[in-house]
């Protein structure tokens, strides 16, 4: 007996897949799979999350639609994946949150802080708002570093810790020892395939997204929204560091290290997310998890709103327009932090923690298959 229906057909599917192993070579799913002959609720997630959804699978099975055994595992693992983010999240009341409107929940939440900081900006001083700042620590004149710090920081560590949770209890669903995740050769494996997407190319050839034929176009566009985010996160460290250690106050010049991260992340920002959701709505209708695709959505929309509003308020920082556009931004940026552990940001935590499995798993059958 199986916790959903859905894990219950992904059983289904996964026995028909392990008396055929056609797809075998095609990703890591397969492999992991030959490796059962029974299939926990636990497994069942674990290889969900596996999945990278690349398409190759359906389109190279003998039994997919319209074959009596319906075998579409993209689509199945998809729902099982999404299922397993909301079964998993913390704290539990927040988890049906975003299964519809992630959207307009994230957009209503970004313009509810950027309205909190225009109420505290006039509130403070009117003429904040539309003056004209050209001095170090201008962004501050809108709202106190101290007041600014307190409300980001608090809204990260909530983040992080709402995040780590979640991923604790699939880690403890899959029954993997806690020891696995610092064991050096499989993590390392899991880094060097996830850098890579190694899983995202169909076995060679690239991912089906719009027919059975292939590209890596979406390989590409994850690529940029990874490297993106890592950089922007990287101009907020090196930013971090200026102020509390070399007392130096954001803005800072064009050419300055934190600017050059931020913009060239900002930039991957732009291209990466745009290209995902161009990509997903193109992507065959037969393989998508059409009940969440708005959380998808979200989640790619509010990245691609957090560059375009950090790079138009770098573009007019120094004009009448900075409090206003500062203001947005940070309400993006904070609804961006608050929607992480509930829509599909975790899908990268929970996806590298079964490639970790799954590196640790190989090199035991390897190790098995020597003795």
């Amino acid at each position: 007996m199986h916790a959903t229906d859905t894990l219950a057909e992904a059983d289904r599917l996964m026995t028909v897949c392990n008396s055929c192993r056609y797809c075998e070579g095609l990703c890591a799913v397969f492999p992991a799979m030959e490796m059962r002959r029974s299939f926990a609720d636990g497994d069942l997630n674990y290889l969900a999350n596996l999945c990278h959804g690349c398409g190759a699978c359906y389109h190279d099975c003998q039994f997919s639609p319209p074959h009596e055994f319906d075998v579409n595992v993209p689509r199945t693992l998809a729902v099982a994946r999404a299922d397993s983010y909301r079964a998993f999240a913390w704290p539990r009341a927040f988890a049906p949150l975003f299964d519809r409107n992630g959207l307009a929940v994230s957009l209503i939440a970004a313009l509810g802080v950027a309205g909190f900081i225009l109420a505290f900006a006039a509130w403070h001083d009117r003429d904040v708002l539309f003056g004209t700042h050209l001095d170090a620590g201008a962004f501050y004149a809108l709202m106190p570093h101290n007041a600014m710090a307190l409300l980001f920081g608090g809204v990260f560590l909530y983040a992080m810790v709402a995040v780590g949770m979640g991923l604790r209890a699939f880690w403890n669903d899959i029954g993997e020892p806690a020891a696995t995740l610092v064991a050096p050769k499989p993590l390392w494996q899991a880094i060097n395939d996830a850098g890579r997407l190694r899983y995202l190319d169909g076995g060679g050839v690239g991912c089906m997204n719009e027919s059975d034929k292939p590209d890596d176009n979406r390989r590409f566009y994850h690529h940029c929204t990874f490297y993106g985010f890592m950089l922007c996160f990287a101009a907020t460290c090196v930013a971090t560091l200026y102020h509390y250690l070399l007392g130096r106050e954001a803005p800072y010049p064009i050419y300055d290290l934190p600017v050059l991260l931020g913009t060239a992340g900002g930039v991957g920002l732009l291209i990466g997310p745009a290209g995902l959701l161009a990509a997903k709505l193109r992507r065959e209708r037969i393989l998508v998890d059409e009940a969440r695709l708005g959380m998808d959505v979200a989640f790619l929309v509010m990245l691609f709103l957090t560059s375009l509003t950090g790079l138009t308020l770098l573009a007019f920082r120094e004009s009448a327009a900075m409090g206003l556009l500062l203001a947005v931004h940070l309400g993006v940026v904070f609804a961006l932090f608050f929607t992480m552990p509930y829509g599909k940001f975790v899908h990268g935590l929970y996806r590298f923690a079964a490639l970790v499995r799954y590196a640790r798993e190989m090199a035991r059958h390897g190790d098995d298959a020597a003795a």
